[in-house]
C-alpha cells in the first residue's frame, strides 16, 4: 500500500513547478503524508487494519517523515521504495519515461538487479572498523554490480539527454509562469480538498482558455506553449566557460536581461543531486565492501548541471548577433564590474 500511495501528492504536472509554487516548508512528499494520514484514507486503513502512519512512512522515507522514528526494517522497506540507490521509484520512472519516449537511454537489466539484492550493514567510511554501524542497507551481490552500473549510467543519460533538454526545460518555465498568473497569489494552495480539485485537465482547460483570450492574465506563456512560440535558447555554459567564471550563466543572463528587457529572457540552472550510490556489496567470498571500491564507474559519473539562458523568439536575431559579439567579453567581467 506505500508503495500504490508513494506519489499521491503530486502536484498537477509533477515536479514542473513544485520548488516555486509552494509555500516553504511543503512538497509532495508532505502532501502525500497528508493525504494518506486523511480522515477519508484512515477509514480504508481500519477495514485493512493498517496504521496509517505505519503506511507513510515507508511511502515517503525517513528524509520527508521527520516525525518519528524508524526502525531498521521501516528504514529497509522504505528504502526498496524510495531509495536512492535500489528504490523500485527509480527504477520504474527510467524504465517507463525511456519506453514511452522512445530512446535506449533508460534501460538496464533490472531482473538481475533485483535478483542480487540483499540487506547487509552500511558501509561508514567515517568508522574505524571495515563494517562502521550496524545500521542496515540495501546491497546486493557482486554478480549485480554491473546491472546497477547499467541503473547509474542510465539515470544520468535520461537527465542529460531527456529530462535536463532545453527544450523540454524551457515548457516547464513557460508552465510555471502560467501558473504564477493563474493560481490564487502565484502560489498552490496546501488545503487538501482545494488542491484535490487542480489536475492536469484543469489546468489545460484554463491554458486553452488564455490562449484565446488576449485580456487573460497567463496569455503569453499560454500561447507559447500551445504555439510552439517558446523562448529558444541563447547560451549553454561550457567547461571553457565555467572555467573562466562559475557563474558564467547568469552574468549572460543579466547582460541580456540590460540588453533587451526581464520579460524577453529566461535563466535556467540546475545541478543534480548528489548520485549517492554508495552502497555494501557482499562479494563471493562473503566479504561486505563498499560498491566505491569495487566500482571505478559508480565513482566517476559526472553529475548533471545545466545553465541556460533563453531568449524570445521576437528577439533571437539581434540577441544572437549581440551574443556572438559579446559573449567573451561578458564572462570575463570581474566581480563588482558592470556590463557597459
Amino acid at each position: 500500500m506505500a508503495a500504490l500511495c508513494h506519489d499521491l501528492g503530486h502536484l498537477p504536472f509533477s515536479h514542473a513547478a513544485e520548488t516555486e509554487l509552494l509555500p516553504s516548508g511543503w512538497d509532495h512528499e508532505r502532501f502525500t503524508t497528508e493525504l494518506i494520514c486523511s480522515d477519508e484514507m484512515r477509514l480504508i486503513w481500519s477495514r485493512m487494519k493498517l496504521d496509517c502512519v505505519d503506511v507513510a512512512k515507508l511511502a515517503v522515507g525517513p528524509k520527508h517523515y521527520r516525525d518519528r522514528r524508524f526502525t531498521d526494517w521501516e528504514a529497509i522497506l522504505s528504502e526498496i521504495i524510495v531509495g536512492d540507490a535500489f528504490g523500485v521509484d527509480r527504477m520504474d520512472y527510467l524504465l517507463r519515461d525511456s519506453h514511452h519516449i522512445g530512446v535506449a537511454y533508460g534501460r538496464f537489466d533490472h531482473y538481475r538487479l533485483i535478483d542480487t539484492l540483499c540487506i547487509l550493514p552500511k558501509i561508514d567510511k567515517a568508522a574505524d572498523d571495515e563494517l562502521g554501524s550496524q545500521e542496515l542497507a540495501l546491497g546486493i551481490e557482486v554478480g549485480g554490480l554491473h546491472s546497477a552500473e547499467a541503473l547509474l549510467l542510465a539515470r544520468y543519460f535520461m537527465f542529460s539527454q531527456v529530462y535536463c533538454h532545453h527544450v523540454r526545460r524551457i515548457y516547464d518555465i513557460h508552465l510555471k509562469d502560467f501558473l504564477k498568473k493563474w493560481l490564487l497569489n502565484g502560489m498552490f494552495t496546501t488545503a487538501i480538498e482545494d488542491l484535490l480539485q487542480i489536475t492536469d485537465n484543469e489546468i489545460m482547460s484554463e491554458l486553452s482558455k488564455a490562449v484565446r483570450d488576449k485580456e487573460h492574465p497567463g496569455h503569453d506563456p499560454a500561447r507559447r506553449i500551445a504555439r510552439r512560440e517558446h523562448f529558444r535558447l541563447l547560451y549553454q555554459r561550457t567547461r571553457e566557460d565555467l572555467e573562466i567564471n562559475r557563474e558564467a550563466g547568469k552574468a549572460v543572463f543579466d547582460a541580456a536581461c540590460m540588453e533587451f528587457g526581464d520579460s524577453e529572457v529566461r535563466h535556467d540552472y540546475y545541478v543534480q543531486k548528489e548520485v549517492g550510490l554508495n552502497y555494501p556489496l557482499l562479494s563471493r567470498d562473503n566479504r561486505i565492501c563498499s560498491s566505491f571500491t569495487e566500482s571505478e564507474t559508480l565513482e566517476k559519473v559526472p553529475l548533471v548541471a545545466i545553465d541556460y539562458v533563453y531568449i524570445s523568439p521576437e528577439c533571437r536575431k539581434r540577441a544572437e548577433k549581440w551574443r556572438d559579439k559579446n559573449l567573451k567579453r561578458i564572462i570575463t567581467l570581474k566581480e563588482g564590474e558592470e556590463e557597459c
